[in-house]
């Protein structure tokens, strides 16, 4: 394929001007921020950071970092750096225990977002021949809107299907000659599967490339979308405090996500001591937003464990690789496409008047992921009317639905059948393991 590029002037510049630009932007970044958000700028007075003593990208690691406690923390206007008059939109993600992380975006925002997704449109060979189908979520996710946005700017006819309805999805990827889908890439499994179930054969549609994102996939996942959909399969990375997917993405070598560096710095870290590691070296991903107005983090810590290399591409990119994330530093979930804790479980629990006495088992079933939650009883409500267990499963589904924004199959056990544990107890289950999937 040939090497395509959205904005070439950036996402070939020679390293030394990447890095030139990242210092010029990072000193006002870091000027802004102190200026304008004053969560952050107590961090910077408690460790005796001030703007002045960071003069290029050899300085951020004077600078504190930023987790998703301090988000849940400043929620909802805490780390806002503008007028609230000056947002146009909100995103966001589901909370631990109720409280969201929420993230804000300038029209300017949503722009440089917009320029990112369309970079990794571009690079997966999208155009203004194109019909780009977009079946990630629409609403507080920022999936949908981010390939949406992104389209548009690579000039591409939008299809902005959303999630779910594959009837419809397949109508009109086959009506309308769809030829790049953009999805989770166990919902590209599934469409491939359905077409399949159809009687359709892989060159009987026009796909040529996906763009699938928001959750683990394995290299043998990525052949078998490949295979049954006849198309090139791309990864794209993205957080919703950062801005969304579009922060790295894949080109033609299909090998590790360019980072979109005039945008953003990322560093990799040792997640116990902070200790700032050298490229190559596996450690947690952190982020640095240079250009957002609305939401800029400085040091946000994300969890993902991953390696960066600046090995020469082929494509012709200049910007640093992060590898496939190969798994978390904390204890998140992500469960088709959607961030779930435990602690999110154990918060519907105690809210609904049970013990925190559950486990959850994940697996994988035809590309597409499993999610049970066992709950025990207490003593004295337990029954064994199966309408009664029916009717108290349903309330706890659904109140759990509400927490985390996916349904779990909710199975009510008797008491003292889960496994006790004198040590940590074992809450979680992932059997998705087997097939490569470590998150």
């Amino acid at each position: 394929m040939e090497n395509r590029y959205f904005q070439k002037e950036f996402e070939t510049m020679p390293v030394e001007d990447i890095k030139k630009l990242q210092d010029e932007k990072l000193v006002k970044q870091v000027k802004y921020v102190y200026d304008n958000v004053k969560y952050y700028r107590d961090l910077m007075d408690e460790k005796g950071v001030k703007p002045e003593d960071i003069k290029s990208t050899a300085d951020l690691h004077k600078l504190p970092f930023l987790k998703k406690d301090d988000l849940r923390e400043a929620y909802p206007y805490g780390l806002l750096a503008t007028d609230l008059k000056n947002c146009v939109r909100i995103h966001s993600t589901s909370g631990t225990t109720g409280k969201r992380v929420v993230a804000f975006y300038t029209q300017h925002d949503i722009d440089l977002w917009e320029d990112c997704c369309a970079r990794a449109i571009t690079a997966a060979g999208g155009t203004s021949e194109d019909v780009c189908q977009v079946c990630y979520g629409y609403g507080l996710f920022t999936g949908g809107s981010g390939l949406h946005g992104g389209s548009h700017k690579a000039g591409c006819l939008t299809l902005p299907m959303s999630s779910g309805n594959t009837d419809r999805q397949i109508q009109f990827m086959m009506d309308l000659n769809s030829t790049i889908l953009c999805c989770t890439p166990s919902y590209a499994a599934y469409i491939g599967e359905s077409l399949k179930e159809r009687g359709y054969k892989p060159e009987d549609n026009k796909l040529k490339a996906g763009i699938f994102g928001a959750e683990p996939w394995t290299e043998e996942m990525r052949q078998d979308i490949e295979k049954n959909l006849g198309i090139k399969a791309y990864d794209i990375y993205g957080l919703t405090e950062i801005s969304g997917p579009g922060v790295a993405f894949e080109c033609c070598e299909q090998n590790g996500m360019h980072i979109n560096e005039d945008h953003f710095i990322a560093e990799i870290i040792d997640p116990n001591t902070g200790e700032v590691l050298p490229e190559g070296t596996k450690g947690e991903l952190v982020f640095t937003s240079l250009d957002k107005e609305a939401f800029p983090l400085l040091r946000y810590r994300t969890r993902d464990i991953c390696v960066l290399t600046r090995k020469k591409c082929s494509c012709g990119r200049t910007f640093i690789k992060m590898a496939k994330p190969m798994g978390r530093s904390d204890d998140m979930m992500i469960i088709k496409g959607v961030n779930v804790f435990p602690s999110q479980i154990e918060a519907v629990l105690l809210n609904k008047g049970y013990a925190p006495n559950y486990q959850i088992v994940l697996d994988r079933v035809n590309n597409s992921d499993t999610f049970d939650v066992y709950v025990e009883m207490g003593e004295e409500d337990f029954s064994d009317s199966p309408k009664y267990i029916t009717k108290k499963e349903k309330e706890l589904q659904d109140a759990m639905k509400a927490m985390l924004g996916i349904n779990p199959k909710l199975h009510l056990v008797a008491p003292k059948t889960i496994a006790r544990s004198e040590g940590k107890a074992v809450r979680v289950i992932d059997n998705r393991r087997r097939y490569g999937i470590t998150i």
